[in-house]
């Protein structure tokens, strides 16, 4: 018993400064979320489009299937017997979206991002990240053999110093740039025009840029600020998730054929898993072409974002958001889930994040706003700050 005595010494460490973490059962109807028999508007969920509570989508999509097609497991890899014809349609579907690009399919952003890196990379690639990426994308880039220095969040200027620093040194062949496109705990985003511009200055750059929080809802068709920016074509790691707006799972890539068929024959974390379900996949593809005509949904969430932007700074907090992410940063991680407690007391469900997932004295609310939600209730929200 007393080999546990370090785990429970590190765990009444993380109680005693407020970031203890403890999963939580709920149910969920539409915008809401119920948990202990109390009924909250759901301020956490990244159902973005709200798509994922659309009970008459499912109905719809299960009209559609047959029963012989409602596969619940793929059994193998996709290189041995789990490529079923659902994941080729969602690819075409992609592909044809995306400008013609190649697409591949991965089981989730995780797997996305701490496979393609490594296997791309090698002890003459350099990786120039943003401070701010994902875990994912680090423990890519840890995983990998490259070189790696991090520049300052989006400090584009920053990031030029260093490609002109190192786009010259002959110990690398290739420098890979890696970045979101809109930031998760701030909401806010990279100028990926700007960031293409550079890109065309040094031949030997690539683009890596993550979608994850941007799939669905920007862009004519929710694309993703890719779209929003015409940069489709230019970034050569277009990566993005389908468990957030596009209320399913998994991840997906938009590149070169030539990259798609080396990671085919590289990415362990895609050689050596197990398919995700292909009624899965045809989930994601119903869901992928409904949201592509759903600009007045998009616009609306653009509207609720920028409304509470303002009302989230008019109280006084600093609001780096300029999306659908919006943080109200009080800093103290204590203070921060007491506060969240007592909106939860209120009916608004809202979760802390503390460190290690945001710097140290950034603790926050991170508020996801969703289509479903009324002005009023936001108001309502906004009064109890």
């Amino acid at each position: 018993m007393y080999l546990l005595d370090h785990y429970a010494a590190q765990l009444d460490e993380l109680k005693q400064q407020g970031n203890l973490r403890q999963f939580t059962s709920n149910s969920q109807q539409g915008r809401w979320i119920e948990i202990q028999q109390r009924r909250m508007l759901n301020l956490a969920s990244n159902d973005y489009l709200g798509l994922a509570s659309d009970l008459s989508l499912r109905e719809q999509f299960f009209d559609e299937t047959p029963n012989a097609h409602r596969l619940m497991s793929s059994s193998s890899s996709r290189l041995l017997t789990g490529n079923f014809p659902e994941y080729e349609r969602l690819e075409a579907s992609l592909s044809q979206a995306f400008a013609g690009r190649a697409a591949l399919l991965f089981n989730s952003g995780y797997h996305m991002n701490i496979g393609i890196l490594p296997a791309v990379s090698d002890a003459k690639t350099l990786i120039l990240a943003d401070k701010l990426v994902h875990a994912s994308m680090i423990d890519g880039i840890r995983l990998s053999s490259a070189k790696y220095v991090r520049y300052r969040h989006n400090d584009l200027q920053h990031l030029s110093q260093l490609l002109q620093k190192y786009h010259d040194d002959e110990a690398f062949e290739r420098i890979i740039v890696v970045t979101e496109s809109i930031f998760s705990m701030d909401g806010d985003e990279t100028d990926l025009a700007e960031l293409v511009r550079i890109k065309s200055q040094f031949a030997k750059v690539m683009l890596y840029v993550d979608e994850a929080h941007a799939i669905g809802v920007r862009g004519e068709q929710g694309l993703g600020c890719a779209e929003q920016y015409q940069v489709i074509e230019q970034i050569d790691f277009l990566v993005g998730t389908f468990g957030k707006a596009m209320a399913s799972v998994g991840g997906y890539l938009i590149c070169h054929p030539i990259i798609r068929e080396f990671l085919i024959n590289r990415m362990r974390s895609l050689i050596f898993s197990t398919a995700q379900p292909p009624i899965c996949m045809a989930w994601t593809n119903f869901i992928f072409k409904k949201q592509l005509t759903m600009t007045a949904s998009r616009q609306h969430l653009q509207q609720l974002s920028a409304y509470l932007q303002q009302a989230v700074q008019a109280k006084g907090y600093a609001c780096p958001s300029t999306s659908h992410i919006v943080p109200v940063i009080i800093g103290e991680s204590q203070k921060t889930v007491d506060t969240a407690a007592q909106l939860q007391q209120a009916g608004f469900y809202i979760m802390p994040v503390r460190p290690p997932t945001v710097p140290v004295q950034s603790s926050r609310l991170r508020i996801c706003l969703n289509t479903q939600f009324q002005q009023d209730e936001l108001d309502q929200f906004i009064a109890l700050l």
